[in-house]
Formats: structure tokens, sequence, C-alpha cells
């Protein structure tokens, strides 16, 4: 079982190779001090489990798991007991409290071997999208993959998000950005007061509304302040209407 150790303390990270290393079926394939470095590790060395911290920073374990499209099972190992439920709410493999014991290691090893063996794979996108923030809480940024790449867009730049077959495109101040996601999926996760859904396919951040024209009955253009023009149907200006 080949396995990549994900944590920004390299105590950590000593502690957790020490007790791999007598592990004979384990192989650490390598290790990452930040989320960044992980999932360009994970995308470059296959690994068959994550051994992997929930706090860190710029990117979070809920996150990087995100990033990697649930491809990759893992066994979160924290110092927060209050990261567990969340942990088994995104399917982990289990979690590992700080400090870490051998015994309960081998544990979680044990279940991540069972969990290889049905060929399971790890958890779903949206639910690591919803754990990586409060209950409750807008999404407020959002993570995407491109060409190797790790891109962090903060959902305030985001200009409008655009349906496109099975991908959105996020325009953001003139650049574009692609992610495998639906656009109903990534509405609920929005702030409904800021973002709100213009045409089946167009979710526009109000705060770019310039104004709004219409060219034909029932038929409106959203004018936003960059020039850039999009249509609005119907039930798009209705919503509209009642949020400003």
């Amino acid at each position: 079982m080949k396995v990549l150790i994900v944590d920004d303390e390299e105590l950590a990270r000593a502690v957790l190779r020490e007790y791999l290393s007598g592990m004979p079926d384990v192989e650490v394939v390598g290790e990452a001090e930040n989320g960044f470095a992980a999932v360009k590790l994970a995308h470059e060395l296959g690994p068959d489990l994550l051994l992997l911290d929930i706090q860190m920073p710029k990117l979070s374990g809920f996150e990087v798991l995100e990033l990697l499209n649930g491809e990759v099972p893992a066994v979160f190992v924290t110092a927060h007991d209050e990261h567990a439920l969340r942990a088994f709410e995104v399917h982990a493999v289990d979690y590992v409290l700080k400090p870490v014991e051998r015994e309960r290691l081998a544990t979680a090893l044990d279940r991540a071997r069972e969990r290889l063996a049905r060929g399971e794979r790890g958890p779903a996108p949206s639910s690591l999208a919803a754990a990586a923030r409060s209950p409750g809480a807008p999404l407020e940024r959002v993570l995407v993959r491109e060409e190797g790449k790790v891109h962090v867009l903060p959902v305030g730049k985001i200009d409008y998000v655009e349906a496109q077959d099975d991908y959105l495109c996020f325009h953001v101040e003139k650049l574009r950005h692609r992610k495998q996601q639906t656009l109903a999926e990534l509405e609920t996760q929005l702030d409904p007061r800021r973002f709100v859904r213009i045409h089946r396919s167009l979710l526009l951040n109000v705060e770019r509304l310039a104004g709004l024209e219409m060219y034909a009955k029932d038929s409106w253009v959203a004018r936003l302040a960059d020039g850039t023009r999009l249509p609005v149907s119907r039930a798009g200006h209705e919503r509209l209407k009642a949020l400003l």
C-alpha cells in the first residue's frame, strides 16, 4: 500500500514515518508540508492512501481531497476531535487523533486495506466542499485544478458562472477557469444574496450588475460593469427583481 503523508508539521510527519516503517506492506512514497504540494504529489505519485492533516495553511485537508476529485481515500490525522464528525460525514476511511498512537494508526491502516480491497473510491467532492466550511456558511472560495495548477478563486472576484456541458466556466476579471461541477450544485453552496440564477446556464454576481435592459417581450439583457451582456430569462428576471 503506497501512502502519502500530508502535514505542515515536520515532527508530526516524522512520527507517522517512524510508525509506518514497521509495517512491511506499507511504502511511504512521499511527504507534503502543505495542501498545494499534496495535490501535486498525489497526481504525480499515485498513492493508494493519504494520511492527511485537516488544519493546514492555504488549503485544508478537505480542500485537498476536493481537488483530487475524491480519487484517493484518506485517513485524517488531526489534533481536534471536533473534526471527527465531519470526517465521518464525508466517509473518510478513518480519523486518528494527535498525538498519534502506534496501535490506533495500525487499526486505521487495516480499515484502509479493507476499503482498497473492495475497490472503494474516496469521498464525493460535493460533500468535501461542504465540510471545508463552517456548517451553514456559504462558500467563500472556489478551488479549481487546471493543467496541474491549483487556482483559488475568492467568490467576491467571480463575475459570473456559465454552465458548459458537464463543466462550469468561472469568469474572473476577463480570465476563465473550468471545473467539472453542476450549476445546481454550485448554486446551493453560494450566498443567495450575492449570486442569482439569471438563466438556466448562468449564475450572476449581482455586485457586477450595472443595468438591466428589455430587448423583446419577456426577454432581458443584464449589462455588467465591464460591458459584458448576458441573457436573462423570465424566471431570472423575477429572481433579480426579488433580490434587488
